[in-house]
């Protein structure tokens, strides 16, 4: 890799720091191009990335971001995987580890707050936005049926008297 491309990728990685709402930071010592390719799957389609960079070149991209306080994280084969949505990319990271043994989640951060490997654990067990969202719509909706219903059933009602009279009199 030369000079160029270096500046090209600290200056995308730096980006993609500036505009994630969260970044996990993991050890993926082991893990074969197949498992990776899935993560990497797994996480474009949860809207997230993951990237393999150097750490030298990951710590200077995170100079003059809100994620700063995690440059001691990088030590070692890392891996960093982020995204725009806070609970997407430490959902599928951990998911992901818990299934490989060999993907070891050291932390993240979210925004300016660092987070350790139980804190990424933790956040991951939060519901996404769109999950948040559909459970909003859900309770707002709820009322508005109950309120048909409500305002339906004497109709209903009338409706089976009226016709237990029409039977009773077909019977007579």
């Amino acid at each position: 890799m030369d000079r160029a491309e270096k500046r090209e990728l600290v200056t995308s990685l730096n980006d993609a720091f500036k505009s994630a709402g969260s970044v996990v930071v993991a050890h993926y010592a082991g893990i074969t191009v197949a498992q990776m390719n899935d993560l990497r799957g797994k996480m474009r389609s949860a809207g997230g990335t993951v990237k393999v960079a150097k750490n030298r070149l990951a710590k200077i991209a995170l100079q003059g971001t809100e994620s700063e306080g995690i440059i001691d994280l990088f030590k070692g084969q890392t891996l960093i995987a982020y995204s725009a949505d806070p609970i997407a990319a430490p959902k599928v990271a951990s998911d992901f580890a818990k299934g490989n043994d060999k993907l070891i989640i050291l932390g993240g951060a979210m925004g300016s707050t660092a987070l350790d490997a139980e804190g990424v654990k933790a956040l991951a067990t939060l519901p996404s936005l769109d999950e948040l969202r559909a459970r909003l719509v859900g309770m707002i909706s709820t009322p508005a049926t109950r309120i048909a219903q409500v305002v339906n059933a004497p109709a209903g009602q009338l409706a089976r008297v009226f016709g237990a009279y029409a039977r009773k009199d077909e019977a007579a």
